[in-house]
């Protein structure tokens, strides 16, 4: 009865519901994990957590964590891997090809559900969805190319290496880029021959399930990219599970100390992706305006919800009063509104305390004695539907010091704070004075102080002349506080895969016995 049932499930994206998905409209009531190539309802129902709609404040769906059942997930995911790790790269390469294609075709569709469930403006989730099924097109490009080493040793032996999969790999998603992350972590586990058990946030169940459903359709053995849905509590079972052979996480800090804590126990591989509070450094012989249009990119994309922000922005003091009132009279002109119009530019934030947190930063800071520029209020759109959405005026802080809360600590929301410096000496000082060390940023037209400064910011990633553009050819991810390992970039197959050394001798066994 079960195989009946599960030919006959129809996938997320071709059910009416999520056919041009509006504000306000959808309610998604389909089962949200997925393993053994089908969505499946969790047996115990009685600890769901309603999941809402950020630009209304509605329940969209229930999301059902995964207790006991996480062990079916992984054995799913085993028995998938057993298969895919022993088909060829060039293989693996066309089935991820078409998963890409099939991406690119649904593209405004997944990023409509996105939109409902994250609150990011329609123009931002559509670029997601695109660097999604980019980064599944360059995995699948290095799938075939992944090999060993050929070693010549004494007398005709030899040595070669492998690269080898890991086997059954976590994923642990973000809420504020869900299914970028997703296939971000996806693919290249998949292009090394690993299969992927992928836990979203909470907050962000649905678009997750839309991959796996893809992922089937395009040819994946069954079982090979599964989604468990739940919290802490699901997380940790996935950490502790003797099947599982790395975790790879992207969230807070203190989250990422506990996955790496739990994942010590059975010795397993790590890659954390966390937070920051990344310096942006603008020096008066700069480009002001791109400095101005990167210092916009760098604060307010996706509601200023993006770790890798430019959030401490020092401008060199003889620019300051241009940029400061350029840079206010350009965010007093973002359209904030309802995130499914291509004109909004900024959506609502993902959640009712996420936002309340937020805008007690900005009280916070204002106490502390930062001053309001412009923005940093609740902020009500016109349209009745949008009323109880948790929408946020953005904002620019001026009169910042380094010692105030919203310089220090990650606020995760529209906030710029600005702060004044003199010399090239003293605000290198300042910017690397942080835990974290996820990015950071420079506009200079002086060529060797570029470069001088990018080699002296302790980050893991250092823009020059822009800020926040992230092909997926380039590695990513943090020195200090900020993580370790890397997502995308040829180099992620690294830290997706494992390497065996096989030593042929040709001759005779030379012994001291």
């Amino acid at each position: 009865m079960l195989g009946l049932t599960r030919m006959a499930q129809q996938t997320l994206l071709s059910l009416p519901e999520f056919q041009n998905v509006s504000t306000g409209a959808l309610v998604v009531k389909e089962p949200l994990n997925f393993w053994g190539g089908a969505r499946v309802k969790p047996k115990d129902t009685k600890n769901s957590e309603p999941v809402y709609e950020p630009a209304t404040g509605r329940v969209l769906c229930d999301m059902i964590p995964c207790g006991e059942e996480v062990d079916e997930a992984i054995k799913s995911a085993h028995s998938a891997y057993l298969k895919w790790s022993k088909l060829s790269g060039m293989e693996r390469a066309r089935i991820m090809l078409e998963a890409a294609r099939i991406i690119r075709e649904r593209r405004d569709e997944i990023a409509r559900a996105e939109v409902a469930n994250n609150g990011k403006s329609i123009t931002e989730a559509q670029v997601d969805i695109d660097v999604a099924w980019q980064c599944i097109e360059y995995y699948a490009g290095i799938a075939p190319t992944l090999s060993g080493q050929h070693i010549q040793l004494p007398g005709g032996s030899f040595a070669y290496t492998r690269r080898e999969p890991l086997g059954v790999c976590v994923g642990i998603g973000a809420w504020n880029y869900p299914f970028q992350i997703a296939a971000w972590k996806s693919a290249p586990a998949m292009a090394c021959g690993n299969a992927m058990v992928f836990k979203p946030s909470p907050m962000t169940p649905v678009t997750a399930v839309m991959l796996a459903e893809i992922y089937k359709e395009a040819g994946v053995p069954d079982g090979l990219f599964n989604v468990v849905q739940g919290g802490a509590e699901t997380g940790g079972l996935l950490c502790h599970h003797p099947m599982v052979a790395k975790v790879s996480f992207t969230g807070s800090v203190p989250t990422g100390k506990k996955v790496m804590e739990m994942a010590a126990k059975g010795v397993k591989q790590v890659t954390l992706e966390l937070g920051g509070k990344s310096p942006l450094i603008i020096f008066k012989d700069c480009e002001l305006e791109n400095a101005i249009k990167g210092a916009l990119m760098a604060n307010f994309l996706t509601q200023g919800e993006v770790c890798c922000n430019g959030t401490r922005v020092f401008v060199q003091r003889e620019i300051m009063p241009q940029f400061l009132e350029e840079v206010v009279k350009r965010t007093k002109a973002i359209p904030v509104g309802d995130p499914m119009c291509e004109e909004t530019r900024m959506g609502a934030l993902i959640s009712k305390p996420h936002m309340e947190k937020v805008l007690g930063f900005i009280k916070q800071a204002k106490e502390q004695g930062a001053k309001v520029l412009c923005g940093g209020e609740r902020f009500v759109p016109s349209d009745p539907k949008l009323k109880d959405g948790y929408f946020v005026s953005p904002c620019v802080l001026d009169n910042c010091r380094d010692d105030m809360t919203c310089v220090k600590e990650e606020i995760f929301g529209p906030v710029m704070s600005v702060l004044p410096f003199d010399t090239e000496d003293e605000v290198l000082q300042r910017a690397n004075n942080t835990t974290f060390g996820l990015a950071s940023g420079v506009f200079t037209r002086d060529i060797a102080r570029a470069h001088r400064v990018a080699e002296n910011l302790q980050a893991g990633t250092c823009y020059i002349n822009n800020y926040n553009v992230g092909p997926v050819e380039v590695p990513f991810g943090g020195y200090k506080m900020s993580g370790f390992g890397r997502e995308n970039g040829q180099v992620t197959t690294e830290y997706y895969s494992q390497l065996k050394t096989v030593v042929v001798e040709m001759g005779d066994v030379e012994s001291l016995f």
